[in-house]
């Protein structure tokens, strides 16, 4: 706090708005659990005070009080664990229909929602950065940025193939199906990333935006497709309004696949050294989705499942979320 308070510290803006943000990010925390620490302290007064003059409706305030403290922990507990280099950072989520047909880019579209609903309830802005869409519904692929401070160390927690099986919308025989999409996430950087990228490994294609279109994506002439040539990685925008905001975002894209590349890497290693071995086919689903014969969604990483589909369906991820993140916190545990 006391370097803003110096005469100098906004002659250079941009550092300046980037100290900022990490000041508000750190009272996001603190100030949480000073609040939670006082809330605690009065509790016990008016517990003893209750003890005292044995008054029920004491008792009840300091129960509810309680339950209102523990949900106060577990999310403070929870941002504990969000300790990674990026987890504070805005999130990109990338959503890609895999094996079936329409029913696939279907599915791609309702995670899709999903998200939304989730960002919208913990207060986040959702921004479509790039939309292909599916011959008949849905989407080929669709990638969102999730904005809003640690977006990403939460949704980490999604990244994986994602599996979900119906009785089909789109078959007259009513049949069941089984669909898959893979949801791929990655801290949104910026110019923050300890990345340098060579004009020369890139090519650059501008065209004109493509499918069918719908209140996700802007018409326009000035898309961008940037692929950068060394690790084949291949990113484009059509949401902006002109082509240099739309090759802007398009970079800030390729330097989040490039840290997601990275961290991939050495998550590869760590899982090497501990033995571990991981399949990359849609097989290896992280999530199942099942409402048909039965209703229920099951998370495979750690065996949490829920009947309420349809909850799940609107956004109620947290509880799939939270023992996943404690759960690696406890892996990092165990290694250190």
């Amino acid at each position: 706090m006391k370097r803003t308070e110096a005469p100098s510290f906004w002659d250079d803006p941009e550092s300046a708005q980037k100290h900022m943000q990490q000041i508000t990010i750190a009272r996001g925390v603190i100030e949480p659990w000073q609040e939670l620490c006082a809330k605690v302290e009065d509790l016990t007064i008016l517990a003893e005070l209750g003890l005292d003059e044995d008054d029920d409706s004491i008792e009840a305030e300091v129960e509810r009080g309680l339950r209102e403290a523990t949900r106060s922990f577990e999310r403070l507990e929870l941002l504990a664990m969000l300790s990674g280099k990026y987890d504070s950072k805005d999130a990109i989520v990338m959503i890609t229909a895999g094996a079936g047909g329409t029913e696939a880019c279907d599915w791609a579209a309702i995670l899709f929602d999903m998200y939304r609903f989730w960002g919208e309830a913990h207060g986040y802005a959702n921004e479509v950065i790039s939309a292909v869409d599916g011959d008949q519904a849905g989407y080929r692929n669709v990638t969102v940025a999730v904005r809003g401070a640690w977006a990403y160390g939460y949704l980490r927690a999604e990244a994986g193939v994602h599996r979900l099986v119906r009785i089909s919308p789109f078959d007259a025989s009513k049949r069941r199906h089984t669909s898959f999409a893979s949801v791929d996430v990655m801290p949104d950087v910026g110019e923050d990333a300890d990345i340098e990228i060579d004009p020369l490994d890139l090519r650059v294609d501008t065209y004109r935006s493509s499918g069918a279109g719908g209140q996700h994506v802007n018409k326009t002439d000035s898309a961008v497709r940037i692929t950068h040539l060394p690790s084949g990685i291949v990113v484009q925008c059509q949401n902006e309004r002109s082509q240099h905001a739309n090759r802007r975002t398009a970079m800030n894209l390729l330097l989040s696949r490039l840290v997601d590349l990275q961290l991939k890497e050495r998550q590869e290693e760590v899982a090497a050294l501990r033995g571990e071995r991981k399949g990359i086919d849609f097989g290896s689903q992280i999530r199942s989705y099942v409402m048909q014969p039965y209703r229920m969604v099951k998370d495979h990483r750690t065996d949490v499942e829920v009947g309420d589909v349809d909850a799940i369906l609107h956004g109620e991820l947290d509880q799939f979320i939270r023992p996943y993140l404690l759960q690696v916190a406890g892996q990092r545990g165990d290694e250190e």
